[in-house]
C-alpha cells in the first residue's frame, strides 16, 4: 500500500476529504519521526512498536573490490511488529501452512517485548518501506548465526 492509498482508505473510512485525510497522515508520521528523533519509543498496542537502535561504526567491504570500507555509527528507526498484529495476518493461513510455518520457526514463538527478530527499516522507494530482518538485539551470536541459516 502506498501513502496515497492510505490517504484515499482514511478519506473513505472517515468520511474526509482526500486533501483533510493527507493532513492527518502527514501529522501521524511527522509526529512519529519527531517521537522517535527525541528517543521516545512509540508503542501502538495491538499493532507494533517503533523506536530507534544505535548501530555502532564498524568495518564492511565494498563488493565489487573487496576492500575494507570504513561505516561511521547512525542511528536506524526500528519497528517490530505486536503479538496481535501478527495473529490478524496469520488468520487466513490454512492449518497446512500454519505447520509448515511452525515447523521452520520453532523457537521465535516466546520472544519478549525487547528481543527477538524484528525489522530495521533502510530505506523508502515511492512511499513503500522496504526493510530487512535484524538481528536478536540481546548479542546472542548462536541465535543469530541460527537465524541466518534461515
Amino acid at each position: 500500500m502506498t501513502k496515497a492509498e492510505l490517504v484515499e482508505e482514511v478519506a473513505r473510512a472517515a468520511e474526509l476529504t482526500k486533501k483533510d485525510s493527507e493532513v492527518i497522515v502527514d501529522e501521524v508520521f511527522k509526529n512519529i519521526i519527531q517521537a522517535l528523533n527525541r528517543g521516545e519509543k512509540i508503542e501502538l498496542r495491538g499493532f507494533g512498536s517503533f523506536r530507534v537502535r544505535e548501530r555502532g561504526a564498524r568495518l564492511g567491504r565494498n563488493p565489487k573490490t573487496g576492500e575494507p570500507v570504513d561505516i561511521p555509527a547512525k542511528r536506524v528507526p526500528y519497528f517490530k511488529p505486536g503479538k496481535e498484529l501478527k495473529e490478524l495476518i496469520n488468520d487466513h493461513l490454512s492449518n497446512e501452512d500454519l505447520e509448515a510455518i511452525d515447523d521452520s520457526e520453532d523457537n521465535e514463538d516466546n520472544e519478549d517485548s525487547e528481543g527477538g527478530e524484528g525489522h530495521e527499516i533502510i530505506g523508502n522507494h515511492e512511499n513503500r518501506v522496504v526493510s530487512e530482518n535484524v538481528p536478536d538485539p540481546s548479542g546472542d551470536k548462536a541465535a543469530d548465526a541460527a537465524h541466518a541459516e534461515k
